[in-house]
């Protein structure tokens, strides 16, 4: 992994190592909720008209109060694809080159019987260190999905909290006659 590939923070700074408190986040989610629920409706329609620019500034506002891990994640998994691929382009050079190698030994010697073996060895240990380096890459992605998937659990059940309370809150419509 180089320094060009590593995750750029797209949230502002709010200040030394401070990470978006989830208080904020549920704070964004109540003001998109109030201000959905304080929108002008359009008759004959369940719609309602919203301030595009007002709304957008707090999806907008939402999105940086995002967790790192969030975007840790997304290019976790991808530099985990582009990993996975240069290790599969490694392991099929090193499976060439074996093959190569192994070509050339039948080609020069008149030992056959030997020239096979190590080729053989040559092909499975590069196939053994390929399918290693796979399964290490792959546990060590799982674990760090499995932890933004427990994050995003706790924010999502933070959200429907809110929800929750948000409709428990509001008051009753009163009945109009048809």
């Amino acid at each position: 992994m180089t320094d060009e590939s590593a995750p750029t923070a797209e949230a502002p700074d709010k200040g030394a190592g401070a990470q978006p408190d989830l208080q904020d986040l549920q704070d964004t989610v109540d003001d998109l909720i109030v201000h959905l629920h304080e929108a002008k409706a359009v008759p004959l329609s369940g719609n309602a008209l919203v301030d595009r620019d007002e709304f957008l500034g707090m999806l907008e506002k939402l999105r940086a109060e995002l967790p790192d891990e969030l975007r840790a994640a997304r290019w976790m998994v991808r530099e985990r694809e582009a990993f996975i691929a240069r290790t599969n382009e490694k392991a099929r050079e090193i499976i060439e080159r074996a093959r190569e190698e192994a070509d050339e030994m039948v080609a020069e010697s008149n030992i056959t019987k030997e020239a096979v073996e190590e080729a053989n060895i040559l092909v499975r240990r590069a196939e053994g260190e390929a399918r290693r380096l796979r399964l290490e890459t792959e546990d060590e992605i799982e674990k760090k999905l499995q932890s933004v998937e427990g994050l995003l659990a706790d924010i999502l059940d933070q959200v429907k909290q809110a929800r929750s309370e948000l409709h428990q809150a509001r008051p009753k419509p009163p009945d109009v006659p048809v």
